[in-house]
């Protein structure tokens, strides 16, 4: 549990004075970019910023992004120097061989008119001036750390591989975090409550940025070209609502392609911006590529309401919401080779990839499972390749979060997508959000960093996938056991956490006079009687004006007991024979 601790009011003239040690950069490093070279000075995208320094860091060792290379490259480069509101970029953390690649295609004939007309915040602009030495600055508005009245955080985390609950008050460690940790080298030295709790970047801040963009190439790398970014985020839902205000303009009648079935916040958040969303096919491995291109091929503006041929595909690529598919290595080339023909831009919405599972085995099967992943190394190469690494042109816009795998609470996550791309994401956060949280940023920091490191973050992910396909292979049991399998099918999920339940409405005894939807009501008004609360299919409909193409109920495996799930299962059961006349 974190623990905070005040401390008392002090005035600004007690307030001991500040001294960052600044790592000199070589010469030889401070060059211009290029798709051939490294940087490690921010490029600070639109030159603006708000800190009297910018993050410094030192020469990077020619390591590939391995876990072990990773260690390499932050031993040699010395402790990072990022003080308050401190600009950074990607390109600081990169490894060498990110370079070796072209350039993104650039987006401009995408991007909406309220996109393109965003500038840099004049404000910010002004901070130029405070790298004059002996300015005294009266015009910035950064509170005094020795205002902010939450002196120190403390709390317990897993050590690795120990992630188990029970285990964490005899193995955990406590993290602490102070006010000048920074100043007095105590706690790591590199990020504080005196930063964190300050105004910062929109970007998000360097200590976390330079893990998000580590991770994103350790995972995704080397990706297919140059300038690509990271940029952190109020979650993904926050991300979206940006990047479909970036690319789509009520104005051209824009519209989007996304499953049939989709994530239902994802249709709320579009739908007021004046954006036209429509359906596409799917099948147990989730979108359908040929049904994509069919789409896409055949489009008609005054068949669709004046919509025009879409531009963005927004896709749940593993473990999507509600269907619970995931879209094979194939699957997902096809799909991005559509999107080029159709020079379609993609959004990648991936909050479950890390939750990909083995294949199930029926409860009666005498098989043993496979053995899980033993190393690090051994669970990313099982992994199915992203959108993002097949990505040649700079065309995926990737979202990330550390919701379903860390903490929902934090909103925090990040994207990843070409320098255009994100410099436009940046413009926007500056008048919107102005970035994610200080304080989820110095805590996730503190765990997934400092705590844990690479190789301990990924075996943490490795540990929910455990726990993931325990839970999985519980609901699958329960419903081998209580569901009526003449009536009620399903796929078992290789990701994520929804199961996705296939009720054949054709043999109802009503199906002549009962429309989908009314046998869904029936079905959906008992289970809430008997006790179980399974969510309607209809509500994730992309096109909520066209008859669903089936009877559906999406079930979630994240939370409730395995006795619990058992029991919700049956009653799911006995109000479906119940709606049947069994």
């Amino acid at each position: 549990m974190a623990k905070i601790s005040a401390t008392p009011y002090r005035t600004l003239s007690s307030r001991p004075l500040i001294h960052l040690t600044r790592r000199i950069t070589p010469a030889s490093a401070r060059r211009s970019f290029s798709a051939s070279s490294r940087r490690l000075t921010p490029s600070n995208v639109g030159n603006v910023g708000l800190a009297e320094k910018d993050t410094v860091i030192g020469e990077q060792a020619p390591e590939p992004l391995t876990i072990e290379g990773i260690k390499a490259r932050r031993a040699k480069a010395g402790k990072l120097v990022a003080p308050t509101a401190s600009y950074s970029d990607s390109d600081m953390f990169k490894s060498p061989q990110a370079y070796d690649k072209p350039k993104a295609r650039r987006w401009d004939h995408l991007l909406s008119q309220e996109s393109l007309s965003r500038e840099a915040c004049v404000l910010k602009q002004a901070a130029k001036y405070l790298k004059k030495p002996g300015l005294i600055s009266l015009g910035g508005g950064l509170p005094s750390a020795s205002n902010f009245p939450i002196d120190s955080l403390s709390m317990r985390i897993p050590t690795p591989p120990h992630f188990a609950e029970a285990e964490v008050p005899a193995t955990g460690q406590d993290v602490s975090i102070g006010k000048y940790d920074v100043r007095d080298g105590r706690n790591g030295g590199v990020y504080d409550l005196s930063i964190a709790l300050n105004y910062g970047q929109s970007i998000g801040a360097a200590q976390l940025l330079r893990w998000a963009t580590e991770h994103t190439e350790l995972v995704h790398g080397p990706l297919p070209y140059a300038d690509w970014r990271c940029a952190l985020t109020l979650g993904s839902t926050g991300a979206l609502e940006q990047a479909l205000r970036m690319l789509c303009d009520r104005g051209r009648n824009d519209a989007v392609v996304t499953e049939e079935y989709t994530f239902s916040t994802a249709l709320e958040t579009a739908h007021p911006l004046g954006i036209r969303v429509f359906g596409v096919g799917m099948d147990g491995e989730g979108l359908r590529a040929d049904k994509l291109d069919e789409v896409l091929g055949t489009w008609d503006e005054g068949g669709r309401g004046g919509a025009r041929k879409p531009t963005v595909l927004y896709t749940v690529p593993s473990g999507q919401n509600p269907t619970g598919a995931t879209q094979g290595a194939r699957r997902r080339r096809d799909i991005y080779d559509v999107c080029r023909k159709h020079d379609v831009f993609i959004l990648e919405d991936e909050p479950y990839y890390f939750l990909q599972m083995p294949p199930y085995g029926a409860s009666n099967s005498n098989a043993p499972p496979p053995p899980p992943p033993a190393t690090p190394e051994a669970f990313l190469e099982g992994l199915v390749p992203s959108l993002l690494s097949m990505d040649t042109d700079g065309r995926v816009l990737r979202m990330d979060s550390f919701s379903k795998v860390v903490v929902p609470g934090s909103r925090l996550g990040w994207i990843t997508a070409s320098e255009q791309v994100v410099e436009r994401y940046i413009r926007h956060a500056e008048v919107a959000s102005q970035g994610p949280s200080g304080i989820s940023q110095v805590l996730l920091y503190k765990l997934v960093d400092e705590g844990w490191g690479h190789d301990g973050y990924l075996r943490w992910l490795m540990h929910l996938r455990l726990e993931y396909t325990r839970r999985r292979d519980a609901i699958l049991a329960a419903c081998e056991r209580y569901l009526p399998t003449d009536l009620v099918s399903w796929v078992p999920p290789a990701a994520g956490m929804f199961l996705w339940l296939r009720v054949d409405h054709t043999q109802h005894p009503q199906a002549a006079t009962k429309s989908i939807l009314e046998i869904e009501d029936d079905i959906f008004a008992s289970c809430i009687d008997k006790g179980v609360l399974a969510i309607r299919g209809s509500w994730f409909r992309a096109e909520q004006d066209v008859p669903p193409s089936g009877l559906f109920f999406r079930t979630t495996f994240a939370a409730a007991s395995e006795d619990d799930m058992a029991r919700a299962i049956e009653r799911f059961g006995a109000a479906v024979r119940e709606s049947f006349g069994r």
